[in-house]
């Protein structure tokens, strides 16, 4: 049967009707899906978050002892190094504490010019620190090292 003109049916938008595609009992399963979804949504984003704040803080401590090899590669005398260590480790620690920022916090150096057995001088660079988390009483921490030969400048022959 056909409505009159300007009548329609609306039991199904004020709520009293059953709504178009619902089963009877289906009320409430919106909200409970959710509840189980929800924390297992926001566990991956956060851990997410997490894993790219380490990589990051992973990065700054290589980088920064990167740039400390390349300091102290260019001396290639023992006694000058061992006066340089300390100032290319101050230098290292204010690189990582600005590159850083709050990604590598209470980041520390470490520093070593030894002469090999073969005659080479080899230099190597410890940088750790600990890694932002978001997750309170988590610790996580990073060590990155990174190593070099001391240049030689020899003269060239004409």
């Amino acid at each position: 049967m056909r409505e009159p003109a300007g009548q329609h049916d609306l039991r199904g938008l004020s709520g009293r009707g059953p709504r178009r595609g619902a089963r009877e009992g289906d009320e409430g399963t919106t909200a409970l899906e959710l509840a189980f979804v929800a924390p297992a949504l926001l566990l991956l984003v956060f851990t997410t978050v997490q894993v790219g704040l380490w990589f990051h803080g992973r990065n700054v401590a290589l980088q920064a002892a990167r740039e400390g090899v390349s300091q102290l590669r260019v001396i290639d005398d023992a006694a000058q190094a061992a006066g340089e260590r300390p100032r290319v480790e101050d230098r290292v620690l204010r690189y990582a504490s600005t590159l850083g920022g709050e990604s590598l916090l209470e980041p520390r150096v470490a520093s070593s010019w030894v002469v090999e057995a073969d005659g080479n001088a080899r230099v190597s660079v410890t940088v750790t620190g600990r890694v932002v988390s978001l997750v309170p009483g988590l610790a996580l921490t990073t060590t990155q090292q990174a190593f070099g030969e001391v240049e030689r400048f020899e003269r060239a022959e004409l």
